[in-house]
């Protein structure tokens, strides 16, 4: 038992207290749900509102999160979880009066970049904080470069706004607005989030303290320490389930314009799991850079992922899992430095960490490498948003629009991997109605990429594959923020790696990765998205399940022969003869084609 162990108040132990308890923390988890999908309905970006890239929870006074919405980010979550001691510290919870509101985009003390906004609401009962509300979500336009790893400081990403008051007293700060309105490509819409932020909160806030009424409690003291302790200890119950050691894992990313180096040493202890990235890379002159925030809050939901997916989220089981990443690291990327597209680094680690506990686990017991980092659609076009004389933009349309999509993760033990699905962000796809209402863009096909899973017993999912151009006779730029398309997520014991990702023009020009590039006017873009890793020898996979695949158009019938040994009749049946005769050919021959 640790000193920390020893110190912790001894656990209900009649048992209608803890019964108790249990329904009050499950009527708390209503109340953060209900305040993100009220965010999600008021939500003005389709960021918001269509994609869901949010979060919500609620604080105890010490600035202790003790539950969060399901409907997020781990990546705003996590994050927040760690924002709100700032806040406090800027404002002291003895400070703030009722009708306070608190607000930041401070990458270093909120989320990671500017495009985020944290707003923090003091909850009152009878004149004394008892709780707090927060919310997050990412709005479309921040002013500065725009949505893109352009910059060199974060002075050139757009509109900075430290933690200070967003209302107070219960009237708003009409200056803040102002300022946020007229730096912003979409003010409607960011200004309209700025007030969703503030409603969710609002709705947490009166539904907290129905629930206090109805309970006859006046704070939540003792709730709050219950599902804190109850939480830390069952995280710790669960990495004392693991066996002891250390392990290293390693990954590389596209970078902007060098390979960025991702290195983790991942140690199992008795008081928790440590989480090192010592040996990554140095921080990039672009802004692929992440604030540690960032890299602590999916660095802890890959641990949280593997070792005890079912323990509630909150400061209790987030305590025990300490991460941290030298301040020369791109991991750690100290002010001033460009962060506006972190996400594109940081929603790979938790493949990093996962590759770790693969060595302690089993390579079969963990999931292989998914697409990770997001493959948004990004446009924008008209007047000043496309790098062409003025003149080819006379008659165009001035849009900003970003649609969520994503490739396919990597195949899971005993399963085949998802496709099309944001892990480990988990945000939702936009339909692409909303993206062709909001704009020119015209999405010509949105389909599944035929062969982008790896091969494997298990099989990688798949990543899609999207033609789009713009309904106007103008051209209009695309701000590429993606990986994987140098180095395509891996698969595990055997098991082949995904399809890389790539962009290409309708006359068959590759585009970068990453960057703004013009699409010119009349041009089709084709986004081929990546698939995730397989596991397992692809010989082992069940004939039936590959000429499933092949049937659905997931794999094509070349790679059932040559990558599964798998042949098929006229009809896309099985030939179980001559499949038996092909895989042991192969299993001969020693290699796959």
């Amino acid at each position: 038992m640790t000193s920390q162990d020893k110190n912790t108040p001894p656990p209900p132990t009649d048992g209608l207290e803890r019964i108790g308890l249990q329904v009050m923390w499950d009527r708390l988890l209503s109340v953060v749900e209900e305040q993100a999908l009220m965010l999600v309905r008021t939500g003005f970006s389709t960021s918001t509102r269509e994609a869901g890239d949010v979060s919500a929870g609620i604080f105890d006074v010490q600035g202790r999160m003790i539950a969060q919405a399901v409907t997020g980010t781990p990546g705003h979550v996590n994050s927040m979880a760690r924002a709100i001691r700032h806040f406090i510290d800027c404002f002291p919870v003895a400070t703030m009066r009722e009708g306070d509101t608190f607000i930041t985009n401070d990458p270093w003390k909120g989320t990671g970049h500017l495009h985020d906004f944290t707003v923090l609401t003091p909850i009152f009962r009878a004149a004394k904080v008892v709780a707090m509300a927060a919310s997050t979500c990412h709005v479309i336009d921040i002013g500065g470069r725009g949505m893109g790893p352009e910059g060199r400081t974060i002075f050139e990403e757009g509109l900075f706004v430290p933690i200070r008051y967003l209302t107070r007293g219960g009237e708003v700060d009409q200056t803040l607005m102002d300022l946020i309105h007229c730096n912003v490509r979409e003010p409607e819409q960011v200004v309209g989030d700025v007030y969703s932020l503030m409603g969710c909160n609002t709705v947490a806030q009166q539904r907290f303290v129905q629930m206090l009424d109805e309970f006859h409690l006046d704070d939540i003291e003792m709730l709050s320490e219950h599902i804190i302790n109850t939480s830390r200890l069952a995280m710790l119950d669960a990495i004392r389930a693991l066996p002891p050691g250390r392990s290293h894992y390693e990954m590389y990313s596209d970078g902007y314009d060098l390979p960025i180096r991702i290195r983790a040493t991942l140690s199992i202890e008795t008081d928790g799991i440590c989480v090192d990235f010592a040996g990554s890379s140095p921080p990039s002159r672009f802004g692929i850079n992440v604030p540690f925030c960032y890299t602590e809050a999916y660095a802890s939901f890959g641990v949280k992922c593997m070792v005890a997916p079912r323990v509630p989220n909150n400061a209790g089981s987030l305590e025990v899992i300490r991460i941290c990443a030298p301040e020369d690291s791109i991991l750690n990327a100290p002010y001033p430095l460009p962060v506006a597209t972190r996400h594109i680094i940081g929603q790979l680690l938790p493949d990093v960490v996962i590759g770790c506990l693969s060595q302690i686990l089993g390579p079969t017991a963990v999931p292989a490498e998914g697409t990770s980092c997001l493959w948004n659609l990004i446009a924008s076009g008209g007047a000043g948003m496309v790098d062409v004389a003025p003149a080819e933009l006379a008659n165009a349309r001035t849009f900003n629009v970003m649609s969520f999509h994503s490739g396919g993760t990597g195949a899971r033990p005993g399963r085949d991997g998802l496709s099309a699905t944001a892990f480990p962000s988990g945000v939702r796809n936009v339909p692409v109605e909303i993206t062709e209402s909001m704009s020119p863009i015209l999405i010509h096909s949105k389909e599944y990429r035929t062969d982008s899973g790896g091969a494997g017993e298990f099989r990688g999912g798949l990543g899609q594959v999207m033609e789009v151009s713009s309904t106007e006779h103008s051209p209009f730029t695309l701000s590429a923020n993606f990986d994987r398309v140098l180095h395509p997520p891996r698969g595990r014991a055997g098991g082949m790696d995904g399809l890389a990702g790539r962009l290409v023009l309708g006359d068959s020009t590759p585009l970068r990765g990453k960057g703004r590039q013009v699409i010119p006017a009349g041009m089709h873009l084709t986004i081929k998205m990546p698939g995730g890793g397989g596991i397992g020898d692809p010989t082992r996979r069940c004939p039936e399940r590959v000429a499933h695949d092949v049937r659905n158009g997931l794999v094509s019938p070349r790679c059932a022969v040559t990558l599964y040994g798998v042949i098929l009749d006229a009809n896309e049946q099985v030939d179980l003869d001559a499949t038996y005769r092909h895989r042991n050919g192969m299993a001969k021959a020693g290699t796959r084609t």
